[in-house]
């Protein structure tokens, strides 16, 4: 496993008590609020779904909500990639959207100040 990161290692219920992930009812709400500022979330939600963990609050998701996401797409084969797939495809694109933004704000500068290279 050399030179694989750890994601369990960065968890932010790595620092707090995890019993409270582990919870029934009501309680999920706030278990799932704790996940929502957790900087491995994705990985953890994958991992969960990849290996079919059945209890407890994974990634932001109770254990009804991964088995109506598994029943949903049976297709999947790694979780893990697919989230990793689809979140390297959503910061491309907004990397795409701000570039194309960027360029128009400078192009609006250039004309603001006189500077249209048509002159």
């Amino acid at each position: 496993m050399t030179g694989q990161w750890n994601w369990r290692g960065a968890a932010r219920c790595r620092t707090a008590d995890a019993e409270d992930l582990f919870v029934t009812g009501a309680r999920q709400r706030e278990a799932k609020l704790f996940c929502r500022a957790c900087p491995v979330r994705t990985e953890c939600l994958a991992h969960s779904l990849d290996q079919r963990i059945e209890f407890g609050v994974w990634g932001g998701m109770t254990e009804r909500e991964r088995r109506a996401l598994l029943r949903a797409r049976p297709d999947v084969s790694s979780w893990a990639d697919l989230l990793h797939d689809a979140r390297t495809a959503h910061y491309e694109s907004v990397a795409e959207e701000t570039a194309e933004q960027l360029a128009r704000a400078t192009e609006h500068e250039r004309r603001q100040h006189g500077l249209d290279e048509t002159a």
